[in-house]
């Protein structure tokens, strides 16, 4: 994680700098749902207006609480892109690794599935080792002897705990964040004001 400038000066700072300019070209490509194409990993999902949902709201949404922020593919994008700024992306990551793998049926699909996400994110020294307590890597060791879709719960569980009380309230604190919920505050009042502006033609 990038606790100091002194520890990362250069790096942290290009990140952050790279988040708060990521974030703004999704709300320029995304507001008032004028554009819908993609801009990295920030693609406006199409089936967030067959909702109902705009992309005002779907950010505003993200502050309500983390659960719509996780339901938001929209927000999980910015999540993910400011925990990276944090060096700190493999929690959601392995939250995210773990929905997936909940989908699977084929039980050979799970048990392998289940061996890679173990050795990438739960085995001690794992590429992006999960912050989690020794009881509950040794149980989700030996739920793998016999891989079903509820054998990473646990870590999943405690994962998500730790993302909602930790990075979750920084998120929502970022400049980058506060300038965008200013934007899509903004941005109902501003498509009020232009439709009030537009003479009527008859």
């Amino acid at each position: 994680m990038c606790r100091t400038l002194a520890a990362f000066p250069t790096t942290c700072l290009e990140r952050a700098k790279e988040f708060k300019t990521r974030l703004g070209i999704f709300l320029h490509k995304s507001e008032l749902g004028s554009d819908t194409g993609s801009v990295g990993k920030f693609e406006w999902n199409s089936k967030h207006s067959k909702e109902g949902r705009n992309f005002s709201e779907d950010v505003l949404g993200w502050k309500e609480s983390f659960d719509l922020l996780l339901s938001s593919k929209n927000g999980v994008a910015a999540f993910h892109a400011f925990l990276k700024t944090e060096f700190s992306e493999e929690n959601l990551e392995f939250w995210l690794a773990c929905e997936e793998f909940k989908k699977l049926r084929s039980a050979t699909k799970l048990a392998s599935r289940a061996h890679k996400i173990f050795e990438e994110f739960i085995r001690s020294e794992a590429p992006k080792e999960v912050n989690i307590d020794h009881e509950t890597r040794e149980l989700t060791r030996m739920n793998l002897q016999a891989a079903t879709a509820t054998c990473f719960d646990a870590a999943q569980g405690k994962t998500r705990t730790l993302m909602e009380k930790d990075p979750y309230p920084r998120f929502l604190k970022s400049p980058a964040y506060r300038d965008l919920v200013a934007q899509a505050s903004a941005a109902p009042a501003s498509l009020a004001s232009s439709s009030h502006a537009e003479p009527l033609h008859t």
